[in-house]
């Protein structure tokens, strides 16, 4: 059975933080941090707004671009680190706003930065198996980092939405397989209460990131017998501009393949929604026939590689909605004190 993305929608915050802004509050160096991280600032969410309200919105435009009946849709699935209750769906709050209650399922993921593509495998199991007609997977966070910590500099705001089916005539992309890599890593966390993550810092590079990633990626290059240069374009987790260059290079793949979904320079890691992201901008640019292989990564820690396809339909559906380029334009910046009352970081007793 044929399965693949009907539509897509996207959602960044316009407020963004300028990297040189962030460093000098802290005296650290903005142009050795800029080099370093590939990141020269990050999107940041306004004070309403929070994880649950940007998977809606990002769903929004997932929905008017297909043009579906949102009673179709019999599974909500939202990915985030950051759902802005503990106790109570985000995925709930999504299917009310588009209109998919109640006849569905919904439910909430967690994997770090890779819940997103997991919530786009299990719509994928549930529309392959006729349970349901249409899933909707989103990836979505508010990520924070601790103040004067090195994830304070990439922890970014966006969402991404994508509606799952199997109606040939429907799909604008065909996910051909997916292959997923996972350990018990203990790389970056947070435990409930704790309001900024943990992590290794530098040292979680290669045992995380890389090793997941690039495993994930040969696995489904063997499982499909596939190499690098059968790819039009390519797209891998981006915690910052770095490390998706350097496992591009690690796997064979070319700069030119990964430029195009490249966006975390303009607006940081957004964590679910980061690889979604850069499928959606490429998904923004792609032919039909062009194909895209993208790897996610989730710490604690795991990867999800899938193998898509762009259809005809991409063309008919693409500019109903904001592009990627379109919602990452006209940004407002603002100062770190500013900022910080976005993020919450100034809290009152």
């Amino acid at each position: 059975m044929t399965i693949g993305i009907v539509s897509y929608g996207a959602y960044v915050p316009r407020y963004r933080i300028k990297i040189e802004e962030i460093a000098r509050l802290w005296g650290d160096d903005a142009e050795a941090l800029k080099n370093g991280l590939m990141v020269y600032e990050k999107s940041v969410p306004d004070i309403d707004e929070d994880a649950a309200t940007i998977a809606v919105e990002a769903a929004r435009n997932a929905m008017i671009r297909s043009g579906v009946d949102p009673s179709r849709i019999g599974a909500v699935y939202t990915g985030s680190e950051s759902h802005p209750y503990a106790v109570k769906p985000t995925s709930t709050i999504v299917a009310q706003a588009i209109g998919a209650t109640p006849q569905m399922t919904a439910a909430d993921f967690e994997f770090a930065c890779k819940a997103g593509t997991a919530a786009v495998q299990a719509c994928m199991g549930l529309v392959g198996s006729g349970m349901v007609d249409l899933g909707l997977a989103i990836g979505a966070d508010v990520s924070q980092g601790a103040p004067s910590d090195a994830l304070e500099y990439t922890a970014a705001a966006g969402g991404v939405a994508c509606l799952i089916g199997r109606n040939e005539s429907e799909l604008a992309a065909i996910i051909e397989d997916t292959y997923s890599f996972t350990t018990d890593t203990p790389d970056f966390w947070r435990r409930e209460g704790m309001p900024y993550p943990e992590h290794g810092g530098r040292f979680t590079g290669e045992p995380g990131y890389f090793k997941h990633v690039t495993n994930g990626a040969k696995g489904l290059l063997e499982k499909l017998g596939a190499k690098p240069e059968d790819y039009d374009y390519a797209v891998f987790h981006q915690p910052n501009g770095k490390f998706p260059s350097k496992a591009a290079k690690m796997l064979g793949f070319t700069k030119a393949q990964i430029t195009p979904g490249l966006v975390v320079p303009k607006i940081g890691n957004t964590y679910s929604g980061s690889c979604l992201m850069g499928i959606a901008a490429t998904l923004d640019q792609a032919k039909p026939g062009d194909r895209i292989f993208a790897t996610a990564f989730g710490s604690g820690a795991g990867s999800d590689a899938f193998s898509i396809t762009v259809t005809d339909r991409i063309e008919e559906i693409r500019n109903r909605a904001p592009t990627v380029s379109e919602l990452i334009k006209d940004p407002v910046y603002i100062d770190y004190a500013r900022y910080a009352r976005h993020k919450g970081k100034i809290r009152l007793a």
